[in-house]
């Protein structure tokens, strides 16, 4: 079984604006199932396409199988299937030994601003940047598929 284990923190706007980073990439991704047990999820990049599924997380642990379809595929069902999407601007961000992904998200989740970084254990020891805030691993209102329904310009302060 397929098995990602993903922690997730929100980003110092001040402090990210002053990182020095590489060009983002947009990612497009829609949901052609949003159920709190499980995900299908579409994801097109410029030129790749994947399709997601992904089970209920158990602390930061989750069922993960991902599959890549070319890239006119993924623009079909997203364009035709998905019942809900979202877009972002990704960045890659190497820190000690991992790798930390930080979305700056678009559309009707513009100014929120969330890092990932994928482990090999729960317990695994990571480099925390000067620029996360604070860990938001667990809260649902942050998993990609809650931001197509309930997105970050309707949360109230």
């Amino acid at each position: 079984m397929g098995i990602e284990i993903e922690r997730k923190f929100l980003v110092n706007k001040t402090k990210w604006q002053q990182v020095e980073k590489p060009a983002g990439e947009f990612y497009r991704q829609g949901y052609l199932l949003t159920d709190p047990n499980k995900t299908i999820r579409v994801r097109q990049t410029s030129d790749k396409g994947f399709l997601t599924i992904k089970g209920i997380s158990v602390g930061a642990t989750r069922a993960e199988y991902e599959y890549e379809v070319p890239v006119g595929e993924a623009k079909e069902l997203l364009d035709q299937f998905c019942v809900a999407e979202l877009s972002k601007i990704r960045f890659k961000i190497s820190v000690g030994q991992h790798v930390w992904e930080v979305d700056e998200f678009l559309g009707n989740n513009t100014g929120l601003l969330v890092a990932e970084i994928e482990l090999t254990s729960e317990d695994e020891i990571f480099t925390l940047p000067d620029w996360i805030d604070s860990e938001v691993t667990g809260d649902e209102k942050y998993y990609n598929s809650n931001l197509v329904t309930h997105p970050y310009k309707d949360w109230k302060s």
